[in-house]
């Protein structure tokens, strides 16, 4: 699947033609998908491919066009404090996505029936936490996998918010999907072959919507050839946040929004000065007549002799101009980790600071 837009240069452009395409639609959607690069989630010999609108599979490990995760993160209708439920949850960027918006005090779950593809995304959570800048940008949710085949979840686990199964559904086990959902909640699943949101209104009360036509490989059903038996799925307890933990997320909340104030301060109420550009230099250009004499079309050039000249003159002029302006453009100044210098600067012990700061290594 995929292929519904155009390859981006970069993480920032692929989200720049999604957004053209309405495959995102929200602020929180868009946020999420601009911290997190999804060329981190490939083998580095595929990275090549990571902003093109297609879906990737290597061994066990696979991720869904970008178009399709718009559309899922889209249907979510996702919100800071909620539960969410990702079955068959891969390599964990759709759940580190969704972790950034459902913030400290939100549920994060994955199921993932291949134990190497857990080992990847943890080890790509591991990544993102310790280096990606846009961490200490938000608040994050941080997910927790288990192994199993989410077709054999423990019948009294927890319901949840949200829901998304990344897998192909068929009609036999739709029910089987609409009872892991809390009354209010929101499922969001391929089935048979359209992406459907179905909203719980009631406890036996459903709204379908179907949102696209698409093609997932099915859910892979239990196999007990071995023992005979059921292996049943327990889901990660929902973990209650110590006092200390609690505390962090005071202080960083805290420390952020004294860095907003400040930042409105400097600017006036958050209003930047309006930038300021270099007049263009106007290049003279020569004069055509055009005579138009019994259905014929004469053309003709008026020309002075200093014209060459200028024109020379007006072209090295703006080599010149194109000159000064590169190396702003492209060199950029690096982006600023104003929590991070802030959190450093506090009269605090070492060890402290990097508590506070998830002993992230920049």
């Amino acid at each position: 699947m995929g292929g519904a837009v155009s390859a981006g240069e970069d993480n920032d452009e692929l989200i720049d033609n999604l957004k053209e395409a309405q495959y995102i639609r929200t602020e929180l959607v868009e946020q999420a998908f601009r911290a997190i690069d999804r060329a981190d989630y490939y083998l580095e010999e595929f990275k090549d491919n990571a902003y093109k609108d297609l879906a990737w599979k290597h061994g066990n490990i696979h991720l869904s066009a970008p178009c399709i995760y718009s559309e899922v993160m889209e249907a979510l209708d996702l919100q800071p404090g909620l539960s969410f439920l990702n079955l068959g949850s891969g390599t964990g960027y759709l759940s580190s996505m969704v972790g950034l918006i459902l913030g400290p005090f939100g549920v994060n779950h994955g199921v993932e029936l291949h134990s190497d593809v857990i080992e990847y995304a943890k080890q790509k959570l591991d990544f993102f936490i310790k280096t990606s800048d846009s961490f200490d940008k938000f608040e994050f949710c941080e997910p927790s996998f288990v192994t199993g085949n989410c077709l054999e979840i423990s019948p009294d686990c927890t319901q949840y918010d949200r829901v998304y199964c990344g897998a192909g559904v068929q009609k036999e086990h739709e029910d089987y999907m609409k009872n892991l959902l809390k009354v209010g909640g929101i499922l969001v699943m391929p089935l048979e072959e359209k992406l459907t949101k179905i909203t719980r209104t009631g406890p036996s009360a459903w709204e379908t919507k179907k949102i696209l036509a698409v093609s997932f490989a099915p859910l892979i059903l239990p196999n007990h050839a071995d023992s005979g038996k059921s292996r049943i799925v327990h889901l990660p307890p929902v973990a209650v946040r110590s006092l200390q933990d609690l505390a962090r997320i005071a202080i960083r909340g805290t420390i952020k929004k004294i860095i907003h104030q400040e930042a409105m301060s400097k600017n006036g109420n958050g209003l930047k000065n309006p930038t300021r550009f270099k007049r263009r230099r106007v290049r003279r250009r020569r004069m055509e007549t055009i005579v138009f004499l019994d259905k014929e079309v004469f053309a003709s050039r008026i020309s002075n002799p200093s014209d060459d000249n200028n024109n020379s003159e007006d072209l090295e002029d703006e080599r010149q101009e194109e000159e000064e302006t590169k190396p702003s453009e492209l060199k950029p100044d690096p982006p600023v980790n104003f929590l991070r210098e802030k959190v450093l600067s506090l009269p605090l012990p070492d060890p402290l600071k990097y508590y506070l700061l998830y002993y992230r290594e920049k």
